[in-house]
């Protein structure tokens, strides 16, 4: 029951860090998010921790081991949001970790390798489309001209929110790890789906990442009077836009048996009105898979309906791409030992892949990686109602925890 109640509070802790009012909101580099990580810190810092923040913002926590210069174990996660997200995503993970420190603390354990806690920056595309940018910056992997000038919402390009964070845009190669090598690097993540929820199984091991292609499209007709343009003289931006839409479904429909989606995560439609055909409207693209070359297949399907609605609409449509990241295979070693904890433990588990995208994703120039799911009620996530159970979450941790001490100790 300890274990229970003082993880609870942790996790209650970090999700008082919200600046909506519905669900909770803690964008990357936001003052919420800050606070929070600035939170965490100190709660590391408790149970003896040394801690460094990178020119990335990622968080790195450290607890030496018995001999420092063997490589460590890295356990990590992210404590950014969605608008309007759950409590669970990514903040499982760093307060997982948390506890595995906490009860190896409680027994008077040190390992043999150091541990490791990351809590990664800006994992969410939410804030600026891209997604993972701190492991990307730990791994030598960030494209730094074309993440300068990304703006969110407001128009606050990524350079800029880094200043308000007190951190230097320019500066951002230097969190680059590459070169280093990690003894393994676990996450522990809510499955942010309804397959191990319907399947009635405790513990997903995850045998691979699908990765995203992320493309703005511009598109540009002509703003005119909506009564009085006749329909064969107009140049509809926004029907143009919903085509795109309609033929990115039918073309990932066709790559079902890959396990490839495709999403117009956003429709922006500036100085729309109802009276006024829509002039500009602006798209931003998600196409995932397993296998990039199902995902191929949607991006040409993309580019070549991109062509049609140009000759046949009479449209100029402008696309960027801003991220083409590579699926990722886990490491068969960490599968297999933890199918191994899993049976020892007699908890029920599924062999499955990852549909989203995670931290995991970019750490394997480092070392084998692990990725442990966690039933996510009804399948929700980037949702308010997103929920997992407490008692989920302390069997995943206590996995977590069994794997650790498996490759902490020589």
């Amino acid at each position: 029951m300890e274990k229970r109640k003082r993880y609870e509070a942790l996790l209650n802790n970090i999700n008082q860090y919200n600046s909506g009012q519905i669900g909770i909101t803690r964008i990357a580099y936001s003052n919420e998010e800050q606070a929070c990580t600035h939170a965490f810190m100190r709660l590391c810092k408790n149970e003896g921790l040394d801690i460094r923040l990178d020119s990335c913002g990622n968080l790195i926590a450290r607890r030496e081991g018995k001999s420092n210069d063997l490589p460590p174990v890295v356990l990590g996660s992210h404590l950014d949001t969605v608008y309007q997200g759950g409590k669970y995503d990514g903040v499982v993970g760093v307060t997982a970790a948390l506890e595995v420190i906490k009860r190896l603390n409680e027994k008077n354990i040190t390992t043999d390798h150091p541990i490791e806690i990351i809590s990664f920056a800006c994992e969410e595309s939410a804030r600026f489309g891209v997604a993972t940018v701190g492991s990307k910056a730990m791994a030598g992997l960030i494209d730094k001209e074309k993440y300068r000038r990304l703006k969110d919402r407001d128009g606050i390009t990524m350079e800029k929110a880094f200043s308000h964070c007190a951190l230097h845009f320019d500066q951002i190669d230097t969190a680059s790890r590459a070169g280093e090598k990690f003894k393994l690097f676990l996450e522990l993540h809510i499955e942010q789906g309804p397959v191990l929820i319907n399947e009635s199984k405790k513990i997903g091991v995850v045998t691979g990442i699908a990765a995203p292609a992320r493309f703005i499209v511009k598109i540009n007709g002509k703003a005119s009077h909506s009564g009085t343009t006749p329909m064969n003289m107009r140049n509809d931006a926004l029907l143009g836009a919903s085509e795109i839409a309609l033929e990115l479904e039918k073309a990932a429909n066709e790559e079902k048996d890959f396990g490839t989606v495709a999403t117009v995560g956003v429709l922006n439609l500036p100085l729309g009105a109802m009276n006024v055909v829509p002039g500009k409207v602006e798209l931003k693209v998600d196409i995932r898979s397993s296998s990039t070359k199902s995902r191929q297949r949607v991006i040409d399907h993309l580019f070549h309906t991109i062509a049609m609605i140009e000759k046949n609409r009479q449209l100029a449509v402008e696309s960027e791409e801003i991220s083409m990241e590579k699926p990722v295979l886990l490491s068969t070693e960490i599968v297999h030992d933890l199918k191994t904890i899993c049976e020892e433990h007699k908890l029920a588990y599924k062999l499955m892949q990852s549909g989203a995208g995670h931290d995991a994703m970019n750490m394997d120039l480092f070392g084998p990686v692990g990725l442990i799911f966690i039933p996510s009620v009804n399948g929700l996530s980037h949702h308010p109602d997103e929920h997992t159970d407490l008692e989920d979450i302390l069997i995943g941790i206590d996995v977590l925890e069994s794997i650790v001490l498996q490759h902490a100790n020589i």
